[in-house]
């Protein structure tokens, strides 16, 4: 999704409420001349299954400005999609935003340059044996949306397209599929009523089903990939879309939701910056309301987006060991669920020049996924404050199956029962052992272990001498505000904002835990933290006093007062 600012305010919205109170096979023939039940080996389900796992080809096509670049991203090319295959993806989703490659109505004719570039991408993804989804991605937020209030133009608009699109492509691949519209929302029409919301959802997708169904070739079985409102996998939107599905009465469809995890913790706010139970229950209770109402009916889902909303901002705005934990969790319930993935990759995870992975552990450990579960800790970090006693630490394994076969240090080898002992699941690493790899005594990262298993990726423990951070007075603007920071080998972890009333300043007023990255960002390149306009922005003038929490444990008050456009920051001594 990407540009998913818009998806922000109303996840903040519904999450801040909750707050406050606590989906051929039918490897359908050519010859195929109507739709045919499925059967236990020729079933949608097993084309769905087919397609895991799969990967996004996001802010390209879908792009809103004049062509695929205009969001960043480079060109595609023949080489960079058979990159994708090389990396194991069996499926690859090609969100397409059409709206501003039309014409005038009454024809909305889509610029020819522009229809050839995606038959040609589509085309590199067939040859490279790859599962094709193609949809109508951001045209659902720049036009779709206002439907209530311009219907005639908006049904007729998104009728031409897919008249246009189905024409097109008819004589494809059955590997490929058409995906309806991305992220259904109707609110710009002046709604909020969810009743007409899916009356008119259910309007567009009957037209989409009668056009695709009756424009011939291949297209009379295609598979047609069909999603909930707003994408979502709320209780309600799924049963709708299950009675929407049975309606249609065709075995040739598939259901689709999208999933960015439980928000607090998805965007760090709110103090969830640690994966803890909140997010799990909200990961299995999503998944499990999937697993009842579509995919044991029969109806296969596809994942058709997934990560974590704070991405948007940057990949670090949850800590990696929390990060690495979470994508562990969700591939481990999305496979016992059978719900085919496809990862949301803007740019920020495969990067489309270099053709590397920006955060090799993250992709490692959920390719392990891919199988089966792979082992983790309960933490990354070892913390060890400066000039006091270094004891024993204990780290507890998730070894989900697993055996650990090994620690290291680099390449040496440790010994189990003088470097490390392991009491079941628990790992003890010994005194004598952290001793010895922090003997230098700087501040920071002194070391890093890595815990070999029996199966997946090494598990990685970063060896950390800290001491108290400090933070220095200073002067600035609201939009250009930063704290000189001694950081002393120390990470930060989240913000606190409180007026002097003890209520709480800045966006999201309903926590005193501000949002990662976007109020706040750690600069250790440049030893300070910076606070943002939006934070001043939500701000009124006066004293608030910020708490800044460290992972070593450590919390830190800062006095900051605004006047206007004008701000000052002091330190508080204790």
């Amino acid at each position: 999704m990407s540009r998913r600012t818009k998806f922000r305010s109303i996840t903040a919205f519904a999450m801040a409420a909750m707050m406050a109170v606590s989906l051929l096979s039918s490897a359908v023939s050519a010859a195929a001349e109507e739709l045919k039940a499925p059967d236990a080996k020729t079933s949608i389900s097993a084309y769905v299954e087919a397609m895991q796992p799969g990967w996004n080809l996001g802010n390209t096509l879908d792009a809103t400005g004049d062509d695929e670049t205009s969001w960043g991203n480079p060109r595609v090319t023949k080489e960079f999609i058979q990159q994708i295959a090389a990396e194991g993806y069996r499926s690859i989703r090609i969100p397409v935003t059409w709206g501003q490659h039309m014409g005038e109505a009454p024809n909305y004719t889509i610029d020819l340059a522009y229809m050839d570039r995606v038959q040609e991408v589509v085309g590199w993804a067939l040859d490279a044996d790859l599962y094709v989804m193609i949809n109508m991605h951001h045209d659902s937020w720049q036009w779709i949306s206002y439907m209530e209030s311009n219907h005639d133009e908006v049904l007729a608009k998104f009728s031409a397209a897919w008249t246009q699109i189905a024409d097109r492509f008819k004589n494809h691949s059955e590997k490929l599929m058409f995906e309806a519209i991305n992220e259904p929302r109707f609110t710009d029409g002046g709604t909020t009523d969810k009743e007409k919301q899916y009356e008119m959802l259910k309007e567009l997708l009957v037209s989409f089903h009668e056009i695709v169904r009756a424009s011939g070739g291949e297209n009379g079985v295609r598979p047609l990939v069909i999603p909930t409102r707003e994408t979502s996998p709320a209780q309600e939107d799924l049963d709708v879309l299950y009675e929407t599905i049975q309606e249609f009465n065709d075995p040739n469809l598939i259901a689709t939701v999208h999933f960015y995890g439980f928000w607090p913790f998805s965007v760090n706010i709110a103090g969830y910056y640690k994966l803890e139970q909140d997010t799990m229950n909200d990961m299995i209770t999503t998944f499990d309301n999937v697993r009842n109402t579509l995919v044991s009916k029969g109806i296969p889902v596809i994942l058709g987006e997934y990560g974590l909303l704070g991405f948007d901002k940057n990949t670090s705005v949850i800590e990696q060991g929390e990060k690495l934990k979470f994508f562990e969790n969700l591939m481990h319930v999305l496979n016992e669920r059978q719900i085919t993935h496809m990862l949301w990759d803007n740019g920020q995870h495969l990067n489309r020049t270099e053709l590397v992975w920006s955060d090799p552990e993250l992709i490692h450990i959920m390719k392990a996924g891919w199988e089966r579960r792979a082992s983790t800790a309960e933490t990354d970090l070892v913390y060890l404050k400066y000039g006091e006693e270094v004891k024993d630490v204990k780290v507890q394994l998730n070894l989900n199956g697993n055996r650990l076969s090994g620690l290291y240090n680099g390449s040496e080898k440790l010994e189990q029962g003088k470097d490390y002992e392991l009491a079941g699941s628990e790992l003890i690493l010994k005194a004598s052992l952290l001793t010895r790899l922090t003997k230098a005594g700087h501040l920071g990262q002194n070391a890093i272990l890595s815990a070999k298993f029996s199966y997946g990726p090494d598990w990685r423990l970063k060896v950390v001498v800290y001491d108290l951070p400090q933070l220095g007075d200073t002067a600035g603007t609201v939009d250009n505000f930063a704290i000189p920071t001694l950081f002393n080998g120390n990470r930060l972890a989240t913000m606190e904002a409180i007026y002097k009333d003890g209520s709480f300043a800045g966006p999201q007023n309903w926590t005193s835990y501000k949002e990662y990255a976007y109020t706040f960002t750690p600069d250790f390149m440049k030893d300070r933290i910076v606070i943002t306009e939006n934070f001043f922005n939500e701000t009124k003038d006066g004293e608030v006093t910020l708490k800044f929490h460290f992972w070593g444990g450590d919390i830190v008050n800062y006095k900051i007062s605004k006047s206007g456009a004008q701000v000052t920051g002091k330190a508080v001594t204790e």
